[in-house]
């Protein structure tokens, strides 16, 4: 099992498995993610800026994620820990419904975390569907802090809950 960098050819394994997932979150009755989010293009741009990584086990993605340095602009008003200048952002963290529980979104946070690290940055931020608990509490036994809500009303009328963990304590 590893991590690397998506590539091109990835880019319909990625789409499929979003699709998955979006599926299996609204059978628990999770609207996080529909058939337009996360879309083909997106992920395109997303592998086009060498944002998106893929979990692989024998030539299968089990799971995503998108590491970027650029901050959404729904971002901008929310009152960060930490000054917005060198952070890590998290987006489109999935892992396939069959590995459900078996640690492999662990897998893609640590390798975000340590890639946080290893290119200094300050803090790494991210949000998460607010009628998504599960994904709260994943979220906040890593050590992130909740945070104000942002909206994204083609996804959801509900808000999404930002987080922010610190790794650098002399910015705060």
């Amino acid at each position: 099992m590893k991590i690397r960098q998506a590539y091109q050819e990835d880019l319909l394994k990625a789409k499929a498995l979003t699709r998955v997932c979006a599926t299996a979150m609204q059978e628990k009755g999770i609207f996080q993610w529909n058939e337009p989010y996360p879309s083909v293009e997106k992920l395109q741009q997303d592998i086009a800026c060498k944002e998106l990584y893929v979990l692989e086990e024998n030539n299968q993605i089990l799971g995503i994620v998108v590491l970027s340095n650029i901050m959404d602009e729904e971002y901008v008003p929310v009152s960060w820990l930490t000054p917005s200048e060198k952070n890590l952002y998290i987006h489109r963290l999935a892992t396939h419904p069959d590995t459900w529980g078996k640690g492999y979104g662990q897998k893609l946070m640590d390798f975000a975390e340590e890639f946080a690290r290893n290119f200094n940055f300050t803090s790494v931020r991210l949000d998460t569907f607010s009628l998504n608990k599960r994904n709260q509490k994943f979220y906040e036994t890593r050590g992130y802090k909740k945070l104000e809500d942002i909206y994204f009303p083609k996804q959801s009328a509900a808000p999404f809950h930002c987080y922010e963990l610190v790794l650098k304590k002399d910015t705060l």
